[in-house]
C-alpha cells in the first residue's frame, strides 16, 4: 500500500483530502500522485466551441492558481509527490489514475449543492478499481493512522476483500477493534474468522456482536465513539453509475451519519 492517489481540485473539500493524503503517505511510506483533474465544460446554445474553450481557459487559470498555491507546500512536507494534469469527465480522469493506485483520498459530504459530488466520483471508482478510497468529510484535518482503527464486519466478500487490502493500514493502529451488528447468514463468512486472518498478520483484534440500535449506521457510529476510533473500515455497497451512481444501504447511511474518515472497498 504505497500509491496514493489524490484529487487535486480547487473546491471545499480539497484541504482535508490534502492533508489525510499527506498523513497516510507519511504512515505508509508511500508515494503521493496529485491528479490535478480539470472538468470538461459543457456549453448549451449558440456559443458552441468557442464557449467551451473560453470556460477551459478559465478553468485553467483557476487550477493554475490553486497548483501555484499547493505546490510550495507539498515541497515543504518531505513526502514523495508528483503533478499529473488531466483534462475531461472527472469520474474517468479518476478512474483512469486510479488504475495503479493503492489508495483514493476523496470527499465524503452528501448535501453540499456541487457539481464536483464526490459520493458520485467514489462510487464510480469503486465499481472500476480495486483500489482503497479513504472518504473523509470537508472539515478534516488528517488521518490518524497509530489511532483505533474500528472494522465494520458483515460477513460479506467485499468486506473481506476490504480487509484483506488494509491490512498495511490496520497494522499501524494502535488498536483494532471488530464489530458485527446482529447476526449475520450461515453463508458469510464469521466474525472470529476475520480476526484469526488478521492475527496471522501479527494483527491482534478485538471482537464484539453489538445489538441494533434501529439503525445498523447508527449503532456503527455509537461504536466508534465508545471504542475512540480515529477511522473506520467497511466493504462499500456501489450501483453502476448508469443504473443509479449512489451508494446504497449502511455505506450511504455512514457516510451521513458518522464524521470520521471511511476506508472503503468494493
Amino acid at each position: 500500500m504505497k500509491n496514493i492517489l489524490l484529487l487535486v481540485h480547487d473546491d471545499a473539500g480539497q484541504e482535508a483530502r490534502f492533508q489525510a493524503a499527506l498523513d497516510l503517505t507519511r504512515a505508509l511510506d508511500g508515494h503521493l500522485d496529485c491528479l490535478d483533474a480539470m472538468p470538461m465544460p459543457v456549453v448549451v446554445g449558440p456559443a458552441g466551441g468557442e464557449g467551451v474553450a473560453v470556460l477551459v481557459e478559465a478553468e485553467r487559470a483557476q487550477e493554475a492558481a490553486n497548483r501555484s498555491r499547493l505546490e510550495p507546500r507539498l515541497k515543504a512536507e518531505g513526502v514523495s509527490w508528483n503533478w499529473v494534469e488531466a483534462l475531461g469527465y472527472l469520474p474517468t480522469c479518476l478512474i483512469d489514475a486510479a488504475r495503479t493506485a493503492d489508495v483514493i483520498v476523496l470527499n465524503r459530504r452528501l448535501d453540499r449543492p456541487d457539481p464536483t459530488d464526490m459520493r458520485y466520483f467514489a462510487s464510480n471508482v469503486l465499481s472500476h478499481t480495486r483500489a482503497l478510497v479513504v472518504a473523509v468529510s470537508d472539515s478534516a484535518d488528517g488521518f490518524d493512522a497509530a489511532g483505533t482503527a474500528l472494522i465494520a464486519w458483515d460477513g460479506s466478500a467485499r468486506a473481506m476483500a476490504t480487509v484483506q487490502r488494509a491490512v498495511p493500514l490496520l497494522a499501524l493502529a494502535g488498536e483494532v477493534r471488530i464489530i458485527q451488528v446482529g447476526q449475520i447468514s450461515e453463508e458469510a463468512i464469521p466474525l472470529e474468522d476475520v480476526a484469526t486472518y488478521l492475527s496471522r498478520h501479527g494483527i491482534h483484534a478485538g471482537v464484539a456482536t453489538v445489538a441494533d440500535e434501529g439503525s445498523i449506521a447508527v449503532t456503527i457510529r455509537l461504536a466508534a465513539e465508545k471504542f475512540g476510533a480515529r477511522y473506520l473500515v467497511m466493504g462499500a455497497y456501489s450501483h453502476h453509475p448508469l443504473r443509479e451512481a449512489l451508494f446504497g444501504g449502511v455505506t450511504r447511511a455512514m457516510l451521513s451519519a458518522c464524521s470520521l474518515p471511511m476506508v472503503l472497498g468494493h
